[in-house]
C-alpha cells in the first residue's frame, strides 16, 4: 500500500514540493474515508445503545450481554434489578450490561410492519383505482345498420 502511495505521489509531479503536497492530500482523503467507513458508524451505534439504556422502563423485558433474559423491576442510577425465570429470581445488574430491550424491539417491529402494510394498501388502492378507471371507460360504440327484408 505504501508503494502505491509513493508511486501516486511521485507520478503526479516532477518536483519535490508537488509530490509532498499530493502525498498530504492523499493521506487526508484516506483519513476521511476511514472516518466515514469505520468511526462514524461505530459512534452512531454507541449513541443508539446509550439511548436505549437510558429509556429503560419498569416492566420492559431485556436481554443482558451475558444472555440472561429478565423483566425490569427497579431502576437506579447505574444498576437495575430484574426478575428472571418462573420462580422470579431477582438479580441486580449494571445498566451497561443491557444488550437488547425486547419490549421496545417488538414494538418497533410492529410499527415497521404497520407502515409497510399501510404503504402496500396505498399502492393497492391506487392500482385498483387505476384499473377501475380503465374498466369504466366505455368502449366506442360502432353503429351498424341492420337491413331487414320486407
Amino acid at each position: 500500500m505504501l508503494n502505491l502511495l509513493q508511486l501516486f505521489a511521485s507520478g503526479t509531479s516532477g518536483t519535490q514540493q508537488g509530490s509532498s503536497t499530493s502525498y498530504i492530500i492523499l493521506m487526508v482523503i484516506l483519513v476521511g474515508v476511514m472516518y466515514f467507513v469505520m468511526i462514524r458508524p461505530q459512534k452512531k451505534k454507541q449513541k443508539e445503545d446509550q439511548e436505549m439504556r437510558a429509556s429503560l422502563e419498569i416492566g420492559d423485558e431485556i436481554i443482558t450481554i451475558g444472555g440472561i433474559v429478565g423483566r425490569v423491576v427497579t431502576i437506579r442510577e447505574e444498576d437495575l434489578v430484574i426478575e428472571t425465570g418462573a420462580d422470579r429470581t431477582k438479580m441486580k445488574i449494571q445498566r451497561w450490561a443491557v444488550n437488547t430491550n425486547v419490549t421496545k424491539l417488538e414494538q418497533h417491529k410492529k410499527e415497521v410492519e404497520a407502515a409497510r402494510q399501510a404503504a402496500k394498501d396505498k399502492r393497492d388502492s391506487k392500482k385498483s383505482a387505476k384499473e377501475d378507471k380503465l374498466e369504466n371507460k366505455e368502449e366506442p360504440k360502432v353503429l351498424t345498420d341492420k337491413k331487414t327484408d320486407d
